[in-house]
């Protein structure tokens, strides 16, 4: 089977997605099918990853709103490379106007390939439940943004399948009235993240960054230094939770809007930021020798950090909307009230009030952990399956 993946998101310098897409790329490759990712690029031109995996770029312009982001806005560009490409199914991996550009493709072309819109975004709870949270319910918000859940009825009925990666997400779409959706969890590099990577010496470490000492507890954070993420209610999480408490947070991340983050720590020498790493070995020792995982993102749709902060046998902390918040009820974690420093702040205490034995219980006991191998097997019965219901089976 060939598979195009239009993917809105992939950039070189992107984290979750670009781990994502990279590790799709070689296994579905290693499993016999063809895999293409056309992705928005500076210019156009092609990548192989192998025999059977390749990145196509389409030159774009920058997203206005994060100039780490590139977006389609050349339509016949777009349909020309699924014109040459003419594959069996195309995952569009964006609700915007990359969904709207293949479905026009589809419709205008008579093209046989099949269409899945993967859920990789959750819009409405990366902005508009964020900026009208403090005055409006969820179910207000989603009334006065109406146009938005039309806009996914409509693609609903013009993709074959919708494909979600978390339940909490996959009982939003239904509720707003998609009858395509399937769930279909991500998961974690296999053999990258373990309880067996924890290091006395690393936890030291970071802890001595912190300007503090064995006996603190030594929390860890991931992610760019996006709005949605919320490290600045983070960081004042942990400086409240600081006055009962010895707590340390390093933030492994960066971005351009750091700024709210450092004003937020406002001096205070037990948080600090560390700069992003694409060593994802170092990575998984540092997540490995921390006490817990604290996340702020209440809109993700999985939340790859979160699953790997399991992997490493961590007892997650995170708000109780999203992706995160489904993992951590899995596992057995702790969640606050989303997008409240007070809350947070609670949950942190209560986490480290468990003490050693609460942390040894939560590295020894067995938790199976779904990896990205899981994940695409799953996907790949889907979309074979779906092939076989329609007779469109591809012999290449």
């Amino acid at each position: 089977m060939k598979i195009v993946d239009v993917c809105a998101f992939y950039t070189p310098s992107g984290g979750g997605v670009r781990t994502y897409v990279d590790r799709k790329l070689v296994a579905f490759a290693d499993r016999g099918h063809e895999m293409v990712v056309v992705a928005p690029g500076e210019r156009d031109g092609e990548e192989r990853r192998g025999p059977n995996a390749r990145i196509r770029w389409i030159r774009s312009p920058r997203f206005p709103l994060d100039r780490s982001y590139r977006y389609f806005s050349d339509r016949p560009a777009l349909h020309r490379v699924l014109d040459e490409e003419d594959p069996d199914l195309v995952e569009v991996s964006s609700p915007w106007r990359s969904a709207s550009m293949v479905a026009d493709w589809k419709s205008e072309r008579g093209a046989r390939a099949r269409l899945a819109l993967i859920a990789h975004a959750d819009p409405l709870a990366a902005y508009a439940y964020r900026w009208f949270g403090g005055v409006a319910s969820t179910q207000t918000i989603d009334r006065a943004f109406d146009w938005y859940w039309r806009h996914l009825r409509r693609l609903d009925q013009r993709f074959d399948m919708v494909v979600s990666a978390s339940d909490s997400l996959s009982t939003r779409l239904r509720e707003g009235g998609l009858q395509k959706v399937l769930t279909d969890p991500m998961g974690v590099e296999p053999g990258q993240f373990s309880p067996a990577l924890r290091d006395r010496a690393v936890r030291r470490e970071m802890l001595a960054l912190c300007g503090l000492t064995e006996d603190a507890m030594l929390l860890i954070g991931v992610g760019r230094h996006a709005p949605e993420k919320r490290w600045p209610m983070v960081a004042q999480a942990v400086t409240m939770a600081g006055a009962q408490a010895p707590v340390g947070l390093v933030i492994v991340g960066g971005g351009s809007r750091q700024r709210p983050v450092i004003e937020a720590i406002d001096g205070n020498p037990h948080v600090r930021l560390l700069e992003p790493t694409t060593d994802r070995a170092a990575l998984a020792r540092m997540m490995a020798s921390a006490d817990a995982l604290i996340h702020g993102c209440e809109a993700e749709t999985f939340c790859f950090v979160a699953a790997e902060a399991i992997a490493s046998g961590l007892p997650l902390i995170a708000p109780d909307r999203g992706g995160a918040a489904d993992l951590a009820r899995k596992s057995g974690g702790v969640l606050y009230w989303s997008s409240d420093a007070q809350a947070a702040s609670e949950a942190i205490l209560s986490v480290a009030r468990s003490g050693p034995r609460q942390s040894a219980f939560v590295r020894t006991k067995t938790r199976p952990v779904r990896t990205m191998d899981d994940h695409f097997d799953a996907l790949l019965s889907l979309y074979v399956g779906d092939q076989r219901r329609t007779g469109q089976v591809s012999c290449r």
